[in-house]
């Protein structure tokens, strides 16, 4: 980061409004592709706009030159998150104790389906143990999502899964994609998660990881295919 940057950020933290508006002048890009992954749902872009700024100001606020990372990739969760809290809060569902117990029942189901197949439960097979409509799972699971910081590591090193995935040559871009993808591997069971970990962050085989997991390679490669295609799903309807 520049020492212009620095200074700003510093003078914004301090209380300096000016500096503030500048660092929110220069970063209206960012906070706009933000926004534009929340349209149509029945806001107004500006009003969206505003909220997204709320969170690129915790951000400000929150930030560390310790974490050596930029300002534009640091605020992105903030925005993100501040922005599906208004969504949550402020939109025709609300989340209520009861969905949050939900969330919290299907988070012990998962746990214990898991322990005893191997597998992870989908939507479909929640609602149908639940014997609720699959919105409500869906409702539930979003419920239970929480703002994290940006610089938690998933591999043991600094590669990206979204090197894998897309091509895009616009950055503001690209530092969506990242947190996007970021947030979907936190999403994965343990064992997903683990052959992701595997193939792409520890440069393993796929008779490497199926070696590691005690299961078959086809097994493997039928759950990296399927991983990998919902991710690039995600991607283009997020």
């Amino acid at each position: 980061m520049n020492e212009r940057n620095k200074a700003l950020i510093t003078l914004a933290q301090q209380g300096d409004k000016e500096k503030l508006t500048l660092l929110i002048e220069e970063n209206k890009g960012l906070i706009w592709s933000i926004v534009k992954r929340f349209l149509g749902r029945g806001y107004e872009p500006d009003d969206l706009y505003q909220i997204a700024c709320i969170g690129f100001i915790e951000s400000i606020q929150r930030f560390d030159f310790n974490y050596n990372v930029e300002l534009s990739t640091y605020s992105v969760q903030y925005m993100i998150g501040e922005i599906k809290k208004f969504l949550r809060d402020d939109g025709i569902i609300r989340i209520s104790r009861s969905i949050k117990e939900l969330g919290i029942k299907i988070k012990e189901l998962e746990h214990i389906y898991m322990a005893k197949t191997g597998e992870s439960l989908c939507v479909t097979k929640l609602a149908e143990i639940l014997e609720l409509p699959e919105e409500n799972i869906y409702i539930a699971m979003e419920a239970q999502k929480t703002i994290e910081s940006i610089n938690a590591k998933i591999g043991d090193d600094d590669r990206e899964i979204l090197d894998l995935l897309v091509d895009e040559e616009d950055e503001q871009s690209k530092i969506v994609d990242k947190i996007t993808v970021w947030e979907m591997i936190k999403k994965l069971n343990s064992r997903d998660r683990e052959i992701i970990n595997l193939r792409y962050f520890k440069d393993k085989t796929q008779a490497q990881v199926a070696k590691i997991l005690g299961i078959s390679q086809v097994h493997v490669s039928r759950i990296e295919k399927k991983i990998l295609s919902e991710f690039k799903k995600n991607l283009l309807t997020t």
